[in-house]
């Protein structure tokens, strides 16, 4: 794996000024994927979007760690059922398209 799409769980959470606990609990709840290299743990570049709207979740809007995992999945279901009907669509004109012709 290349050390240059990897975060720093230390280093992000003072700039986040969050506790690690937070990072560790969202890894046990199967929300994020912690990678352990030369003892230190770290976060694929990759996850931080969903990281950080996380971060807001929990510290701003006050939402437990219960409800960002109910919230999070909900979303991806929400994700997965958008792409599903745009590939329907576009079957769909496909199909209307062979049928005018």
């Amino acid at each position: 794996m290349n050390n240059k799409n990897l975060i720093q769980i230390k280093q992000f959470c003072v700039y986040h000024e969050i506790e690690n606990t937070f990072i560790t609990e969202l890894h046990n709840y199967g929300l994020l994927e912690i990678i352990i290299q030369d003892e230190d743990e770290y976060l694929q570049q990759e996850q931080l979007p969903a990281l950080e709207k996380m971060i807001r979740m929990h510290y701003d809007l006050k939402i437990n760690l219960e409800g960002i995992d109910a919230i999070y999945h909900l979303l991806n279901k929400i994700e997965v059922l958008q792409q599903n009907l745009t590939a329907t669509q576009n079957k769909l004109r496909l199909f209307d398209h062979y049928q005018i012709e």
